[in-house]
């Protein structure tokens, strides 16, 4: 596999420099919260999941304009009052236009406040669950959020723990070209055998370097990707 100093060089190449690269993989407006991770409400964690899952296929700026109204149905996310919620008070909530109507993706909330009070029963807030997940086995965090959550599977577990602050690469299509293009990858991109191979890549990479492995997935998609400098950083890295 290619060495990190291979890869910096030529991203700084493509993006203006090396002075111009280290803004970009520092660039932290868009991901993230001023609060650490493990110092958030689980209210928090639940909000975030379920916007990533709304957004999921759907125009952005339409739920964040909505996401007041979100809260407000949903009792800010309140685990308890959320689990506690009958099925046709869930039915009513999808039916509200002040929200996005969709009753599957409604039903994601319910079960996704299951997921984190059954991990809480483990002495722990979910916040400092994920927090305390180790970095290099990041692709196990993404398969307990398939498993035990709902739609939290494929980039949308991923794009929520980038959000919340957990540090984490993605699967993005500057990152999956550079992979096949590397032949470090074959068959599909979330294969078990794939993920391994990602997971392992990084793994490498980071102990070549000190950076983090966001930084690193902007790292890999700047040295593949389109060579200009996108807005929306989080479609490209």
């Amino acid at each position: 596999m290619e060495s990190f100093k291979a890869l910096y060089h030529r991203a700084a190449e493509r993006k203006g420099g090396e002075k111009q690269l280290k803004l970009l993989l520092n660039d932290n407006s868009y991901f993230g919260d001023d609060v650490p991770l493990q110092q958030l409400g689980d209210d928090r964690i639940l909000s975030a999941f379920t916007k990533k899952v709304f957004q999921s296929g759907f125009v952005w700026r339409v739920v964040e304009n909505k996401w007041g109204n979100f809260e407000e149905s949903f009792f800010n996310f309140d685990i308890e009052k959320v689990l506690m919620m009958p099925e046709e008070m869930m039915e009513r909530k999808a039916a509200d236009p002040k929200i996005i109507r969709n009753f599957n993706k409604v039903k994601t909330i319910k079960a996704n406040a299951q997921m984190i009070f059954e991990e809480q029963q483990n002495g722990h807030s979910f916040a400092e669950f994920l927090a305390h997940w180790p970095s290099d086995d990041i692709i196990g965090l993404w398969a307990y959020l398939k498993k035990n959550g709902q739609r939290l599977g494929g980039n949308t577990g991923p794009y929520s723990l980038r959000t919340l602050g957990k540090d984490t690469f993605l699967l993005t299509r500057d990152i999956e070209a550079y992979f096949r293009a590397h032949d470090l990858i074959s068959g599909g991109i979330q294969t078990k055998s794939s993920l391994k191979a990602i997971q392992n890549s990084f793994n490498q990479w980071q102990s070549e370097c000190d950076l983090s492995l966001t930084q690193l997935s902007r790292l890999v998609a700047f040295a593949t990707g389109d060579n200009h400098i996108h807005i929306e950083q989080e479609e490209s890295a």
